[in-house]
């Protein structure tokens, strides 16, 4: 059996709200909205899907989306100005990681890939 990344799902307790993070906040491209919302990361799709249930949200986060940058600390510094906090940077082996969260508690991992002579800002998982 042959496996493929196809989408990330996040549940949300507010689909507006969370529209307004990911598009507003971290820029992502909303593709479509109706019951749920679509963006669009680099190929990636990502949904939000509104939830009460407490089998899928229980305010603790339920994923993890990675999004590469290509300086860590400039990234934390905007983020720090539009109200966001992140973790301190930590040397992960492939490159620098930090982490924040969105309104509902998922985390957002921050990669800065090291750069290789040969491939410069190639990440390790393409």
């Amino acid at each position: 059996m042959i496996l493929n990344f196809d989408s990330l799902f996040y549940y949300v307790s507010d689909l507006d709200r969370s529209v307004w993070f990911y598009r507003d906040v971290l820029g992502l491209r909303l593709v479509s909205r109706d019951g749920v919302a679509r963006f669009d990361v680099d190929g990636v799709p990502l949904e939000l899907v509104p939830t009460q249930q407490s089998e899928h949200y229980e305010g603790r986060g339920n994923a993890r989306l990675c999004l590469r940058v290509d300086h860590l600390a400039a990234a934390r510094n905007d983020l720090l100005r539009l109200g966001v906090v992140s973790s301190e940077p930590v040397d992960e082996g492939p490159g620098l990681f930090a982490s924040i969260h969105d309104l509902d508690g998922n985390e957002i991992g921050l990669w800065q890939y090291k750069r290789s002579a040969h491939e410069p800002g190639v990440s390790m998982w393409k």
